[in-house]
C-alpha cells in the first residue's frame, strides 16, 4: 500500500486497470485510485461529460491540505473550446482554463510543467471502511492539482445536505466514467456505504 506521502507515478498511458492502485489517505480513510488517459482528446471528452452533461451535479475546485474550493456552475457551459492547448470552461460571467494539450506559446520547460501530465478516478473509503466519495484528479507536470471534480454523491442532496438514505442513482457519472474510459461496469462495493465520512 503507498503513503500519500510518497510519489505516486502511475503509467496513464495504461487505461485498462481493473485493480486500483490503494493510498492511505492523509486524513485517515483509504483511496482507490484508477489512472486515466491523459491526451487531449481523453481530457476534453471528460470534460464535456462532466460539465455539458451533469454540471448542476458536480462540485469542482482545487482540494489540498489547508484549502477545500467547491464550487458550484452556476448554468451549463455556454461553451467548451481549445486554443493552444488550453481547455476553456465558458459559464458566461465566468470560466476557467485547463492545459490539456500541447502548448506552445511558453518556453519548452513551462510547457512540461503546465499540461496535464496525470489523471485519476478515486474512491474515497472512510475511517469505518466504506466507500463515501468519488471523484476525478487532474494533476500538471510538476505534480500539482490543477482541478478536482467531485462526482455526485449518494449520501448527499445537490446542495449538499446529507440524505436519510442512500440515493444510489447519485453514482451514473461514476459508473459512466469508469465504463468510457476504464472499461469497468458498475462495482458493487461503491453501493455498500450507510453515510459520508470525512478524512
Amino acid at each position: 500500500m503507498l503513503s500519500t506521502g510518497q510519489k505516486r507515478w502511475i503509467d496513464m498511458t495504461q487505461t485498462q486497470l481493473v485493480e486500483p492502485a490503494i493510498v492511505e489517505a492523509e486524513g485517515g480513510g483509504t483511496e482507490h485510485i484508477w489512472p486515466l488517459p491523459v491526451g487531449k482528446a481523453d481530457l476534453l471528452k471528460l470534460l464535456h461529460l462532466c460539465f455539458d452533461e451533469y454540471w448542476d451535479e458536480i462540485w469542482f475546485g482545487t482540494i489540498i491540505q489547508g484549502a477545500a474550493w467547491e464550487v458550484v456552475a452556476p448554468n451549463a457551459p455556454k461553451k467548451i473550446s481549445v486554443a493552444d492547448g488550453y481547455a476553456t470552461v465558458d459559464f458566461g460571467r465566468w470560466h476557467f482554463h485547463l492545459c490539456i494539450g500541447n502548448h506552445v506559446g511558453a518556453p519548452r520547460e513551462l510547457r512540461k510543467i503546465r499540461q496535464c501530465s496525470r489523471a485519476e478516478l478515486y474512491r474515497f473509503f472512510g475511517r469505518d471502511g466504506d466507500p463515501s466519495s468519488w471523484g476525478v484528479r487532474l494533476f500538471n507536470g510538476r505534480d500539482e492539482q490543477m482541478m478536482t471534480v467531485l462526482l455526485p454523491n449518494p449520501f448527499l442532496t445537490n446542495d449538499q445536505q446529507i440524505r436519510a438514505e442512500p440515493a444510489w442513482e447519485q453514482l451514473e457519472l461514476w459508473d459512466r466514467l469508469r465504463s468510457e474510459f476504464l472499461g469497468l461496469g458498475p462495482d458493487p462495493l461503491d453501493r455498500t456505504g450507510s453515510r459520508i465520512t470525512c478524512g
